[in-house]
């Protein structure tokens, strides 16, 4: 098992494992189609992250004070859903505003607190099929797309957005990668 860590310094690389994130304020036709793959291949590299993991092991929190395995596995679904449905509302919508959502009340939900894993990991392969399928089609004009988040005060891209997810859907996959790490079970 690992040991508690306190220091604010060695929190911080458990906590964000490939760093922080950059998002992207604009892009080109190359950094989407890498974008792409990568959300396209984010069910299959979470899947082994988590493959052979028994349910002690699911129920172990990355870090210290962090969600657990299976808390972050159900996250990935619920936050890439309402990124998908963000995307679909800027497509179809004038500068929509989007609605946030609580992560921290939404990861201590049953379903997402004492839920097998497996239908968050159909979830992700349906949703994540879709969601390049969509990005795939889009115009240069319409990854230039925004919506408004009224908790950032902010307007987002559609090219901004997709890059965040990159980077979200690899920030958690690592923190599962790194437990997995530094408890030995790999």
């Amino acid at each position: 098992m690992t040991e508690p860590v306190h220091n604010q310094d060695e929190l911080e690389p458990l906590r964000y494992p490939i760093g922080r994130a950059k998002d992207a304020k604009e892009s080109n036709a190359g950094q989407r189609e890498e974008w792409i793959e990568h959300i396209r291949r984010l069910p299959d590299r979470l899947e082994e992250a988590i493959e052979g993991l028994n349910e002690e092991q699911l129920d172990t929190p990355y870090r210290d004070g962090g969600w657990t395995v299976r808390q972050v596995v159900h996250h990935l679904a619920d936050s890439h859903m309402n990124a998908y449905v963000r995307l679909k509302l800027a497509l179809t919508e004038a500068g929509p505003t989007i609605k946030p959502y609580e992560e921290a009340d939404w990861a201590k939900q049953p379903d997402a607190s004492g839920m097998a894993v497996g239908a968050s990991l159909l979830i992700l392969r349906g949703l994540h099929a879709r969601w390049t399928f969509v990005l795939e089609s889009l115009t240069p004009e319409q990854w230039e797309k925004t919506f408004f988040h009224p908790e950032s005060g902010q307007w987002t891209r559609l090219d901004t957005q997709a890059s965040h997810y990159v980077w979200h859907g690899q920030h958690h996959t690592a923190q599962i990668t790194s437990l997995r790490q530094r408890s030995g079970w790999n």
